[in-house]
């Protein structure tokens, strides 16, 4: 059961950063707009997009709940994904709970987020930064960054917003040092990723207060998304 809950959650995990990439964000393409295998959930999230960007990352389509097309839009397909992982419940009853769960804590953590910006700086900084860097093509997970450092897609804005540990869970010190050294180790050129993500960012943003490079707009980004 344990197992089979643990891979539950590290699939659903998986599945945020596809859709968010993929679906939500849509591939783009060169002269035309871009590709979303299910449109109207890319033009929803970029209406999302833009109201975060204007708002500081609140977003008022949570605080209106199911009266909101957005919120409605969200619920009903995390409602639908969980219900299609019952296909899976004569095989693994874990793996279907954990699916379940990560699902009903997908809403609540990305809610809760836009409701309470501080709290979502300080809890989910790899969200914060999806949403307020220069570039927001990046940073697919939401609840945790776990596929975004195994992809390389991990692109932090500074160090002081950065998670500190790649697990994005509070640990004590005395188990949080020696799984950073331990992920150093193993993984060196995707801690280089980050560095180096957070190095281009204070670059742009350096740029931009010159006035040498000013930062996209919401409405720019997604000029092909509607």
């Amino acid at each position: 059961m344990l197992k089979g809950f643990v891979a539950g959650v590290l699939t659903a995990n998986a599945f945020e950063w596809f859709e968010h990439k993929y679906v939500l964000h849509g591939v783009p393409r060169k002269g035309q707009p871009r590709y979303s295998p299910h449109p109207p959930s890319m033009n929803s999230h970029w209406a999302h997009h833009r109201m975060v960007r204007k708002t500081k990352f609140a977003d008022e389509c949570y605080e209106q709940g199911l009266h909101n097309d957005r919120t409605r839009l969200e619920v009903t397909q995390l409602a639908v994904l969980a219900g299609v992982m019952t296909v899976f419940w004569p095989v693994s009853k874990g793996f279907v709970i954990g699916t379940w769960y990560s699902a009903a804590n997908y809403y609540y953590v990305h809610s809760r987020s836009h409701l309470s910006p501080e709290w979502a700086k300080k809890r989910i900084p790899w969200h914060y930064d999806h949403h307020m860097n220069t570039i927001q093509d990046a940073n697919w997970c939401v609840t945790r960054p776990w596929f975004d450092y195994l992809m390389g897609t991990r692109e932090a804005s500074s160090a002081e917003l950065m998670e500190s540990n790649p697990l994005g869970l509070p640990l004590p010190k005395i188990i949080e040092a020696p799984l950073n050294a331990w992920s150093r180790r193993l993984f060196p050129k995707v801690f280089e990723r980050v560095e180096a993500n957070i190095r281009l960012e204070n670059d742009r943003r350096a740029a931009e207060r010159l006035g040498q490079s000013p930062e996209p707009t919401p409405d720019q980004m997604a000029e092909t998304s509607t």
